[in-house]
């Protein structure tokens, strides 16, 4: 068989992962994707939760200095 130049290569991606989904037919590796695409949203959920908190107590102090 001849090497094709123009021929695509198979993307290797993760489908976006569903709670509860069946993960019986899932390889070791498509599993380890998964687990790394998942830990990556927790890291951006936790970044965008302390920036909300961090916002939320500067609102905090600067209405509290209002109030005396």
């Amino acid at each position: 068989m001849a090497f094709d130049p123009f021929a695509e290569e198979p993307v290797a991606s993760v489908s976006e992962h569903q709670l509860g989904q069946d993960l019986s037919t899932l390889s070791i590796d498509e599993i380890d994707e998964r687990i790394a695409l998942l830990e990556r949203e927790i890291s951006r959920l936790k970044d965008v939760k302390a920036g909300k908190e961090s916002s939320r107590a500067a609102a905090s102090a600067f209405f509290k200095l209002g109030q005396a």
